[in-house]
């Protein structure tokens, strides 16, 4: 890896990081500056991590090294930052969704400066976590991911009455916190038990995960303490039952903070149960396998069913995005190569998915103030663009050939018959639940007789629109050319899966 791509990837973790201290000395009332600030480190990020993902080498070394320095020796810490074909797409992922959703954010008026600050905060953890190669810093990147969290939905998130009860954003923000903290304690554990292991075993004090994942730990002690990884970060992943936090965390977001927390912030605990669990204990990982990918049918075929259980738009959205995170967690408890592809295309078929499916939602939101299913309908008439592109994501929801997210559960299935053919058979079951659910929301909010209430609504502008068009192109583009995308995560999988005999 040259000199230039070094720069840029601490560029890539750098430029939100700083990017929001910098806006904390901008006027707070010159909201089109702000605007025009956030959107000019979107795009600056959205090109570097583009670069990247064209330019990566998938030959030599599984991780290509950048930054490296010592932080505090005495302790083993590093500050280290590297790519691999696994963490190119989710950079890439990360980057699209956080212009997308700075540009869909155009109508936040209510402190706008504080908003983009904790935004690009944000998106600066989930850059770090993908780029640290040192558990020290992945934690701290990942506690800086998802702190903003609460603030982003308990000040600019909105509550809802469902009649019967009332969800208040400070209720979805603080459940949304305590459970990812929940998680988080349980990584931390594992952290420091594995660096007090392998300090005792090699004499060594070493946070990195290329070191730790050269110690031989104990069977019984991988197998004791992967579970604190697996439950830790799959809390973060949606995993059932810890699962619950997630949609009532959709519902009270606002749009763009919806984008990153279902398109980006739920790969980060499927990304850690892999780059960490996976890697440095992977005898505790293949004797939890069949736990991991029984928990992941759950997610299907649960999340599936309650979907089709819900009236809301974005609670379908939310417990749609717990099933298909079950793919995700399927593929990776396979420990199969062409089921763990699929899993990490899947994450980046769901991120754009779901950030297309919010960005489309909070246009509706934004015109009618009703998220109901019950109440919307015939918006076709009125709002034809915004129908088609949240028809878009919902074909790709369902798993249509041409989009991406079938040729990611095509791998995920294929691999998971391969080795829990049961299993496999369940969520393809679960797909088929998907197009119900989907095709019945399609139905009842785009078609039929329109109410005099929606005859004046506005359709999606050409910002919105350009977002849409922007998110749907690559949907497209991996499902009908998948093969660069897939040769790019394979070259991070194998030698993962190696550690298997996969």
């Amino acid at each position: 890896m040259n000199g230039i791509d070094s720069v840029l990837i601490f560029a890539l973790v750098a430029i939100p990081f700083f990017g929001a201290i910098g806006l904390a000395f901008f006027p707070a009332d010159r909201h089109i500056m702000i605007h025009w600030y956030t959107r000019i480190i979107a795009a600056v990020g959205l090109a570097i991590a583009a670069y990247l993902f064209i330019t990566f080498d998938t030959n030599g070394d599984l991780t290509k090294y950048t930054v490296d320095f010592d932080w505090l020796p005495s302790l083993g810490i590093r500050f280290t930052l590297g790519l691999s074909g696994i963490t190119v797409p989710l950079m890439l992922l990360n980057a699209i969704i956080f212009f997308g959703g700075v540009l869909i954010s155009w109508n936040v008026t209510h402190r706008p400066k504080d908003f983009f600050i904790w935004l690009m905060l944000l998106v600066a953890g989930v850059y770090g976590v993908f780029a640290a190669q040192d558990l020290f810093f992945l934690f701290f990147f990942y506690e800086l991911a998802v702190v903003p969290m609460y603030l982003l939905v308990g000040v600019w998130g909105s509550s809802t009455d469902f009649g019967t009860f009332l969800r208040t954003k400070e209720y979805g923000a603080m459940k949304v916190m305590l459970v990812l903290v929940a998680g988080s304690v349980l990584v931390w554990i594992a952290i420091l038990a594995m660096w007090m292991e392998a300090s005792e075993i090699t004499g060594i004090a070493d946070f990195s995960i290329a070191g730790l994942a050269q110690v031989k730990f104990s069977e019984g002690f991988q197998k004791f303490y992967y579970p604190f990884l697996m439950v830790g970060f799959g809390i973060l992943a949606g995993l059932w039952p810890f699962h619950t936090w997630s949609p009532d965390g959709h519902v009270a977001a606002p749009t763009a903070v919806s984008m990153l927390h279902a398109g980006v912030l739920m790969k980060l605990g499927a990304f850690g149960i892999l780059a960490v669990g996976m890697v440095i204990l992977p005898q505790g990982a293949q004797f939890w396998a069949p736990t991991l990918i029984g928990l992941g049918t759950v997610n299907v075929l649960y999340g599936a069913i309650s979907a089709l259980g819900q009236k809301d738009l974005k609670y379908v959205i939310g417990y749609s995005s717990v099933s298909h995170m079950g793919y995700v967690l399927m593929g990776l408890g396979t420990l199969d190569v062409l089921a763990v592809d699929g899993a990490v295309l899947q994450m980046f078929s769901h991120g754009i998915m779901t950030a297309l499916f919010f960005a489309m939602v909070g246009i509706i939101y934004q015109r009618t103030h009703i998220r109901d299913i019950t109440l919307l309908e015939g918006l076709g008439k009125r709002m034809g663009i915004t129908g088609v592109f949240l028809a878009v994501a919902g074909l790709t929801s369902l798993g249509l050939p041409g989009f991406s997210s079938f040729v990611a559960e095509l791998l995920v299935f294929i691999g998971t018959y391969r080795t829990y053919p049961i299993l496999a058979i369940l969520g393809v079951i679960g797909a088929a639940i998907t197009a119900v659910y989907i095709l019945r929301l399609l139905g009842k909010v785009f078609f039929g007789p329109i109410d005099n209430r929606w005859k004046d609504l506005e359709d999606a502008n050409r910002l919105e629109t350009g977002v849409a068009v922007m998110l749907t192109g690559f949907l497209l583009l991996w499902g009908l050319y998948p093969f660069r995308i897939v040769e790019i995560i394979d070259s991070g999988v194998v030698p993962i899966m190696e550690r298997f005999g996969s």
